[in-house]
């Protein structure tokens, strides 16, 4: 995939290529979990663009995003770390998941992201 893309690419374009190049991983929890609102009714968007960051998947009302992680850890690198303090100060919240876990314990993801979404319901009630 070619990143160095012009400022005037369509942007629908570059999220079809992103989407192609998804690991097997976020495939699975995408079509299996996270599509057709069955975690607890938030609607989530998948490759989403925030700023200058494509995170792989996205519930706006939460301001919850999910990370599938890979065997490298990426989460040592500045790059990372500098990525995830950005979203975390515009307000998101980060729950990151090992491909490996997707793959093989797909109902204990289920589990983590539906206690995730609870968590997050319940601080947005008490915040208003």
């Amino acid at each position: 995939m070619d990143l160095n893309f012009k400022a005037n690419t369509d942007w629908r374009l570059f999220t079809h290529e992103l989407q192609s190049e998804e690991s097997a991983a976020e495939t699975l929890l995408w079509y299996h979990l996270l599509k057709s609102k069955k975690m607890g009714g938030c609607h989530f968007h998948r490759r989403y663009t925030i700023n200058d960051y494509s995170v792989n998947f996205i519930c706006l009302k939460l301001k919850l995003i999910i990370e599938i992680t890979g065997d490298i850890d990426w989460s040592q690198s500045v790059v990372q770390q500098k990525r995830e303090a950005d979203l975390q100060k515009m307000g998101y919240f980060i729950l990151k998941i090992a491909d490996s876990k997707v793959i093989n314990n797909l109902e204990l993801v289920k589990e983590e992201i539906v206690d995730t979404i609870e968590l997050l319901k319940e601080n947005n009630k008490l915040r208003h």
